[in-house]
């Protein structure tokens, strides 16, 4: 890797905080690296637009980001914005490494005992074509439901900010995830929305029985680290971690919690 190369941060992209998930694993394996989180928080939630019009909006986006950063890699940790425009950022920037963030429906199906699996997403999530070829290509065997919140990640949000969540609300949002069949029962939970894993302890505490809840924040983190070319020794000093929101500046509560994920809000 060359002295460059090295300096150039990897970007973390996300609708809102939920990247947060996937940054925090990140850190812990590249430990001298530079991030640059950038919340599309203006465009929050991404469930509530079109599908033409929000691919055109993040292409737009990362145009620009890609030419005021110059990050060595971009991770969309994102399952909303992945499963719908990981194919066209390649396409329209074929010089830049994307990694993306797709439902864990391989890991789950190779997991479970019982043979029901529920994917727990977006609706925006849950209705593209593409997480439905992933269960035909890697669950053939296994009866997955696909639960779409619409609430969910709107909860984590809040409980980022507040540090609190009505649990009856959390309960809701996944009782759909719980099957049983016969003497079966859901025995994995796949969480398909980066925002998700704030709440995996209201989640763990408010299931009707205990399930294997699975967070894809690592394997993103070892993907994004397979993509960089091998350094040397240590890399040079670089500048602080930042976090980028497209609303402009963020408020009190935001503005908090980056600073407790070491990030200064720009």
């Amino acid at each position: 890797m060359s002295d460059r190369s090295s300096h150039r941060p990897i970007l973390m992209f996300d609708s809102g905080v939920g990247g947060l998930t996937v940054l925090r694993e990140a850190r812990v394996l590249m430990p001298d690296r530079r991030f640059v989180y950038v919340a599309d928080d203006k465009a929050f939630p991404y469930g509530a637009w079109e599908e033409p019009a929000l691919q055109a909006h993040i292409l737009d986006l990362f145009a620009k980001l890609l030419d005021r950063f110059q990050p060595a890699i971009s991770v969309i940790a994102c399952n909303t914005a992945s499963t719908l425009v990981i194919d066209a950022l390649r396409e329209t920037f074929p010089g830049h490494p994307f990694v993306g963030t797709v439902p864990a429906i391989k890991p789950a199906a190779e997991r479970t005992r019982s043979g029901l699996v529920s994917v727990l997403a977006t609706p925006g999530t849950v209705k593209r074509q593409y997480t439905r070829d992933l269960i035909g290509k890697w669950a053939q065997k296994c009866h997955v439901r696909l639960v779409g919140s619409n609430n969910l990640a709107g909860l984590a949000e809040a409980y980022m900010r507040e540090g609190f969540v009505d649990e009856e609300a959390v309960r809701a949002e996944i009782a759909p995830c719980f099957v049983q069949h016969d003497d079966l029962r859901t025995d994995i939970v796949v969480l398909a929305c980066t925002h998700y894993p704030f709440l995996a302890n209201r989640m763990r505490k408010t299931a009707p029985w205990p399930v294997d809840w699975i967070d894809p924040a690592e394997a993103i983190a070892r993907r994004a680290l397979s993509l960089l070319p091998a350094v040397d020794g240590p890399l040079p000093q670089s500048e602080p971690d930042i976090a980028v929101f497209t609303s402009g500046k963020p408020d009190f509560a935001i503005s908090r919690l980056m600073q407790g994920f070491g990030l200064s809000a720009r």
